[in-house]
């Protein structure tokens, strides 16, 4: 007889990581009867979006059964300033070592109540590996729902190996401007250093991003939001070495839902114009939870392609945050024309829609949508293979670098607006205006139609969709690690 387990789930107070972290929890709960999962929610002080969904989750009256949400208390940084002009990464790595005392105290609970149920282990985010502190404390594993790429795993892997085997500081290398490249195995090609990560080019992050890897090595598995049949170099590379188990388990969408149902109702309109719109016809261009542009030039550049393309479009613009914390999801421009050309809207007024926030995954599954300007964000990236929409790639921060070098190069699954575009994390420096002429070239190549491109995305949309049902890859990947390292 299988004895019922738990899992305690840690993930990153950050949209990005938390929406498919929770998904994954469900899709869990969901394959096998014998688990139950309790997620333990930090709150982000200053992401009103991270607030918002963290209270639709807490007060939910569909909620799984088996699924818990506890919000940890918050715990005031004495070392932060108001205005959180410390460094992101000092920042996150203080607030997870805050929240560490009631997590401990969550975790005795759980464990201590009548009707306890045996803790199998810790599921962390990437950026929360310091928890295995707290789960050695508890005498159960942990394990880590990595919510980006399997190549940049692999890449962080490999770049911690370097460190750590050749005692080699790598931001001492001035990689960004050295033109040099690196063979990487996860990589089926050689990577150019001006598409690495900010975490290697910026040496504020040094000894955040060098302990998460070497923490990263130390878990049980990993479990990575893609799927083999996408990122099959990469996830073949990971058999080679004294590496955890790592388990493809993805696409992990949120999917038939959306985590801010009034924006959904005011984005109405958006979705009522797209149903005017001939089928494949509208470029859809939008960058992210945190995406924005602090250069005017740059937005009328994008503006003056757009008129130019003279292709139906739909353009998610937002003003900067008012700090470099909070997500600009929200900011809309009170008054366009302050920002774009004159004239740009009424020009484009039978052509196109500037909008603030937009509802993206409504917005790609829409058949009116043709192609996709994004900033690559994993999630993203995801959202677009699975609905079949071609992307134009222009990245801003983090690892989008990379993942729209693997879009481009590696899956050939999308053009180039630009691969090494860098705004630096939380858009601190940049990398210069892109101009009209080369943004105009990337809509015109990704709204083509009956292209090369097209046709071999729709075969890895299929293919995404069959990897999560019954008996597809990321369907039994899933099952071997409830199997194998929850169960067992």
């Amino acid at each position: 007889m299988i004895k019922k387990s738990q899992l305690v789930f840690v993930p990153l107070p950050a949209i990005g990581h938390m929406v498919s972290t929770i998904e994954f929890a469900k899709l869990l709960i969901k394959h096998n009867e014998h688990l139950s999962i309790t997620v333990l929610l930090i709150q982000a002080p200053f992401d009103s979006a991270v607030h918002s969904y963290t209270h639709s989750l807490t007060s939910s009256l569909s909620v799984p059964e088996r699924l818990r949400f506890i919000l940890l208390p918050t715990h005031r940084d004495p070392h932060a300033n108001s205005d959180q002009s410390s460094h992101p990464a000092s920042f996150i790595e203080r607030l997870i070592e805050s929240h560490k005392p009631s997590i401990r105290e969550a975790v005795s609970n759980l464990k201590s109540g009548p009707d306890a149920i045996r803790l199998a282990g810790f599921v962390v985010d990437m950026f929360c590996t310091s928890m295995i502190e707290v789960a050695n404390e508890f005498g159960v594993p942990t394990m880590v729902f990595f919510a980006a790429s399997a190549a940049f795993l692999g890449f962080i892997l490999h770049i911690h190996a370097i460190r750590d085997r050749e005692n080699v500081d790598t931001t001492a290398l001035n990689f960004k401007e050295s033109g040099t490249q690196f063979a990487i195995p996860s990589f089926a090609n050689l990577v150019p250093a001006s598409v690495f990560p900010t975490a290697v080019l910026e040496k504020e992050w040094d000894s955040f991003f060098f302990n998460r890897a070497k923490e990263l090595r130390k878990v049980k598995c990993i479990i990575v939001n893609t799927f083999e049949e996408l990122e099959s170099h990469a996830v073949q590379s990971f058999s080679n070495g004294d590496l955890p188990k790592v388990y493809p388990v993805g696409p992990i969408l949120s999917l038939g839902e959306d985590r801010f149902s009034k924006m959904v109702q005011e984005g109405s309109d958006v979705l009522a114009w797209l149903n005017d719109q001939p089928p494949s016809s509208v470029l859809f261009m939008c960058f992210g939870s945190r995406g924005y542009f602090e250069d005017g030039d740059q937005v009328r550049e994008i503006a003056r392609a757009l008129e130019r393309s003279g292709v139906h479009f739909l353009w998610s613009l937002r003003k900067p945050p008012p700090d470099t914390v909070t997500a600009p999801g929200v900011y809309a421009y009170p008054d366009l024309a302050e920002v774009l050309p004159e004239g740009f809207l009424e020009r484009t007024a039978g052509t196109g829609r500037v909008i603030g926030w937009a509802p993206q995954a409504q917005i790609l599954v829409h058949e009116a949508v043709g192609g996709f300007v994004s900033h690559c964000g994993w999630n993203s990236v995801l959202e677009s293979i699975y609905y079949g929409v071609p992307i134009a790639t222009w990245p801003l921060f983090a690892d989008q670098e990379m993942n729209a070098f693997e879009v481009v190069r590696e899956l050939k699954l999308g053009v180039e607006v630009s691969l090494d575009y860098r705004m630096g994390f939380e858009n601190r420096g940049k990398s210069g205006v892109v101009s009209a002429e080369r943004i105009e070239k990337g809509m015109k190549e990704v709204m083509e139609e009956e292209s090369e491109l097209r046709k071999k995305l729709k075969e890895m949309s299929q293919l995404s969709r069959k990897a999560v049902m019954e008996g597809g890859s990321s369907y039994t990947y899933l099952g071997r690690f409830i199997d194998e390292d929850v169960l067992n």
